[in-house]
């Protein structure tokens, strides 16, 4: 059963690294010739290799082309919500490939806690990365930011094709999930509840992301006709904190919303904090949804509806653009992942 299942798909070097009983890149070395092995341990391969039959015309390829079938991750911080997901998905296309991945991890948030506007704070890490990187030979550098924004002008890959997520510039492919798509679909389904006075808490407006995100809601306004009010739109910051301030300026209205939009989890918690305080019931008397689906969302009180991010689909498609691109392959026209409604207790049905 094992050998018919072996023929339906293609052998990889994983597998012959497990026949062989050593490491993918030991197998790697035997078939590019790029370091000593061991006698022995190149007949095992060399044994595994005839066994399985395996025939490396990638391998070939990418030696005529002087690639190394490595490819470098930068994530500015391994421990913030997005990066493991990213990295996981970057891990599975790669598998699927026979790509390594050499990651590196900046440590932002605990080298500079969360002052991204002072990019000359984190330029050096940036640069170090890169410059480590370089000297492995990948063939190309996946870029994860720590939130979406413009990082024009921070690195240079000298010629490396680069692709970045969760940040962007103005001359590199970005692979971000659809912002609009996913703040309509969260008006979408407040409006299906029965809720047409929507408040919104955006975050910062310094990056492309949160301006979509506001162009979907204004796409919602005006496809359900709800009424327009400008009081209702409040930009925050990201944190908690401003959840919070903007909720009791909402709540506190002579005509207050029915449901709130807050455009991450965080300041979803700040939303929740100040209805608590008011005395007020979600989502008997005022409705919330976040956005990103942060674990602690399931866990709150109320459980946090929310819309889920495609975290591990947008590192697959990261890597995958840049393999095409490492090929010399077309990358126009790219479909970004979209995000999903994660349904839970935080929005009621408004009776008309």
């Amino acid at each position: 059963m094992l050998r018919q299942e072996r023929l339906m798909r293609k052998t990889s070097i994983k597998d012959i690294a497990l026949r062989a009983n050593v490491s993918i890149a030991t197998v790697s070395y035997v078939l590019n010739g790029t370091r000593n092995v061991r006698p022995e341990t190149r007949r095992r391969v060399q044994e595994a290799i005839e066994a399985l039959n395996y025939k490396p015309n990638e391998i070939a390829k990418s030696l005529k082309r002087n690639s190394t079938n490595t490819i470098g991750v930068i994530t500015e911080d391994v421990t913030v919500f997005n990066a493991p997901d990213i990295i996981d998905g970057i891990n599975d296309f790669g598998d699927r490939h026979d790509l390594h991945i050499l990651l590196v991890n900046l440590r932002l948030d605990k080298r500079i806690g969360r002052n991204f506007q002072d990019v000359e704070a984190y330029r050096k890490y940036a640069t170090n990365a890169v410059s480590e990187l370089l000297s492995k030979q990948v063939d190309g550098i996946i870029y994860i930011g720590v939130h979406t924004r413009d990082l024009t002008g921070l690195i240079n890959v000298e010629g490396k094709p680069i692709i970045y997520t969760y940040g962007y510039t103005q001359d590199d492919i970005s692979i971000q999930y659809n912002d609009e798509q996913a703040s309509y679909e969260a008006m979408s389904y407040l409006v299906r509840k029965g809720h047409s006075r929507i408040a919104i808490i955006s975050g910062l407006m310094d990056s492309i992301p949160s301006r979509r995100r506001l162009n979907g809601y204004y796409k919602a306004v005006t496809d359900f006709e709800l009424p327009f009010d400008p009081s209702l739109i409040k930009m925050g910051d990201w944190e908690r904190d401003s959840g919070y301030r903007y909720a009791n300026e909402l709540l506190d209205m002579d005509n207050p919303p029915t449901a709130i939009l807050s455009m991450n989890d965080v300041m979803g918690v700040g939303v929740l904090q100040a209805a608590k305080e008011k005395g007020l019931s979600v989502p008997d008397d005022i409705s919330v949804v976040g956005f990103d689906d942060r674990e602690f969302s399931d866990y709150l009180s109320p459980r946090l509806t929310t819309m889920g991010l495609p975290l591990h689909e947008m590192g697959y498609l990261a890597i995958e653009t840049l393999y095409r691109l490492i090929n010399g392959e077309d990358v126009q026209n790219l479909t970004m992942p979209e995000c999903r409604l994660i349904e839970r207790d935080s929005v009621r049905i408004l009776e008309a």
